[in-house]
């Protein structure tokens, strides 16, 4: 069988991003093999409506961005994730930060973010990830993978660059 239609076919009938790995396991093929068959699904797929994405750690087959308007009219959508200014916020000080006390984050604030860091928690995008080894060994809070989902993002490192305030000093 053609590996490239091999992985298609797995990628299209999982609801989650496959890892690289699991990939390479399940077909029993070398890494490279797969990124080559990958490439060329990504080449085939140029000049059609779906496209591969590097997704939390793994590939998933998506619908490109300029089609989601019509689709959001075909099918219900699903609810997104509300969040507050608040817990925005305090997410994105976690993703930038990782790993990072409560103390931290309410010491860039300015306010208690124990409400924000518990609505996150509830919602998948953030977990303990370990205690600091200080006084009171405070919980460490990091991203999770659904939080790469969300932001449609392979990892952590793909976070666009803080920038600067203007007129700020290093």
């Amino acid at each position: 069988m053609n590996l490239a239609m091999l992985i298609e076919a797995i990628l299209f009938s999982s609801d989650e991003p496959v890892p690289l790995e699991k990939l390479v396991s399940a077909l029993e093929v070398s890494p490279q093999e797969v990124l080559s068959a990958i490439a060329a699904l990504e080449k085939e797929y140029s000049e059609r409506a779906i496209k591969l994405e590097r997704v939390a750690g793994g590939f998933q087959i998506v619908t490109k961005p300029e089609y989601a308007e019509v689709i959001g009219r075909v099918f219900s959508r699903k609810t997104p994730v509300s969040l507050s200014r608040g817990a925005l916020e305090t997410l994105a000080i976690i993703a930038y930060r990782q790993p990072v006390t409560r103390q931290d984050i309410e010491a860039i604030r300015g306010v208690n973010a124990e409400a924000a860091i518990e609505t996150l928690l509830e919602k998948g995008l953030i977990r303990e990830v370990g205690r600091k080894k200080t006084l009171g060994r405070p919980k460490l809070y990091g991203t999770t993978d659904e939080f790469l989902k969300k932001a449609s993002l392979n990892s952590i490192s793909d976070l666009p660059p803080l920038a600067r305030p203007q007129g700020g000093q290093d």
